[in-house]
């Protein structure tokens, strides 16, 4: 499975870069995925064209919005760039803007990246790091930063694996998003960095779903934890759907466990 310095080269970083509005931000980031072989001109369109339709979920922290549609014949391969815009912009979302920061994934199928999700989710949380991250000088520093998380993803990868092989979850949690391979992995990482420090990543398991997929199987799950968008799109499910603004932030989301589970 790839990891996240390896979706991620330096040749896909590109640090302030101007943009008048978030199409234009979109677009520099479709640019590089081009660019580096990754996707076509198709894809960069298809991208902007997830946003129109189903709001600025994307942004899933204040000043970063991770751009994603869904495995198209678009792209070439899976992969990732990563815009730091000069100037922010605003993609209109109610809590997180404006953006200072795009990263775009073109993703062939559903798991390919997922680690890379994991080692850029705990990076994000990690508010150290994630200044190391929005502050590096130049793209070869940046991607210094993302070799060393995979070396930290890999040993909760094994960890997780091991716990797993103790016996099956009890409760099953989903998190949501438009197309299920982008940020929807974002708020799975990060609800397992919590379930890892509350001990209970023996008992729940947490799956990564899109919308029309999850209202199929919200009758497995003991509850939903999305976005805002999401959240109006999902209506009534007959389960809890729970509403994540930060989608990085594992204190957020440990105060949304809390209230799910009366904890």
């Amino acid at each position: 499975m790839a990891t996240l310095s390896e979706l991620l080269p330096t040749e896909a970083i590109r640090l302030d870069v101007p943009a008048a509005d978030w199409r234009r931000a979109v677009t520099a980031a479709g640019d590089l995925l081009v660019a580096n072989g990754t996707s076509t001109d198709a894809y960069t369109a298809e991208m902007i064209a997830n946003v129109e339709e189903n709001g600025p979920y994307i942004v899933i922290a204040p000043g970063f919005a991770f751009a994603h549609a869904r495995p198209s014949p678009a792209v070439l391969r899976t992969g990732m760039s990563w815009v730091r815009l000069t100037e922010p912009v605003e993609f209109g979302h109610e809590a997180n803007d404006p953006v200072t920061l795009v990263v775009a994934l073109a993703a062939r199928d559903s798991g390919a990246h997922t680690a890379a999700m994991a080692g850029l989710a705990r990076l994000l949380a990690n508010p150290d790091t994630e200044q190391g991250l929005r502050e590096a000088p130049t793209p070869e520093a940046l991607h210094l930063l993302l070799v060393e998380a995979d070396g930290r993803t890999g040993e909760k990868a094994g960890e997780r694996e091991r716990a797993a092989e103790t016996g099956p979850a009890v409760q099953k949690i989903l998190t949501v998003c438009g197309n299920g391979v982008g940020t929807s992995l974002f708020l799975k990482n990060t609800l397992e960095q919590v379930l890892d420090r509350w001990g209970w990543d023996r008992n729940i398991t947490v799956e990564a779903t899109d919308t029309i997929s999850a209202k199929g199987k919200a009758s497995e799950a003991a509850a939903i934890f999305t976005s805002r968008e999401i959240a109006r799109t999902l209506g009534d499910v007959g389960v809890p759907v729970k509403v994540v603004e930060d989608f990085t932030s594992t204190t957020e989301v440990d105060r949304t466990m809390r209230d799910t589970y009366d904890v």
